[in-house]
């Protein structure tokens, strides 16, 4: 199902396009309809650009990363850190218990703007930390902003 783009108006929300308030009438939303919804403001597109400054980052500058693009490396350090993921357990006979980590999207449509400032921070403190120890986490996060000017 294709999510729906509303604009806040003094009342409430309306379609903010054609093809939303499409969507509303081929669903069957009436006028008085009680409808539930999950309201997030899409994050600035800055953000969707620092993202893949931020993996090529990786790529350029850390032989762990040489072979991929940016965004299988971002995919790799959420895997590795933790950071981002959903976590699922699974019990295995004659083993015990696995888990398997799922990172999660960090598109503009699946994470908003606060989660991702968290998960992209976490994923600088943990390449500080692994890969370049003599850096802060601060730091890595300037250099990734600078990229996204280049």
């Amino acid at each position: 199902m294709s999510k729906l783009a509303l604009r806040v108006t003094e009342s409430g929300f309306i379609p903010a396009d054609r093809h939303s308030a499409d969507q509303m009438h081929s669903r069957g939303y009436s006028p008085g309809d009680v409808v539930f919804a999950e309201i997030r403001k899409p994050r600035s597109p800055g953000f969707h650009r620092l993202a893949h400054a931020f993996g090529q980052l990786l790529v350029d500058n850390l032989q762990d990363f040489a072979e991929m693009d940016s965004h299988k490396a971002l995919k790799r350090l959420q895997l590795e850190s933790g950071i981002g993921c959903d976590e699922v357990v699974y019990r295995i006979p004659g083993y015990g218990m696995a888990i398997q980590r799922l990172p999660k999207s960090l598109s503009f449509a699946s994470m908003d703007e606060g989660q991702f400032r968290e998960v992209f921070r976490g994923l600088c403190r943990h390449v500080a930390a692994e890969y370049w120890p003599s850096c802060t986490p601060e730091q890595i996060e300037h250099m990734a902003q600078c990229m996204v000017g280049e």
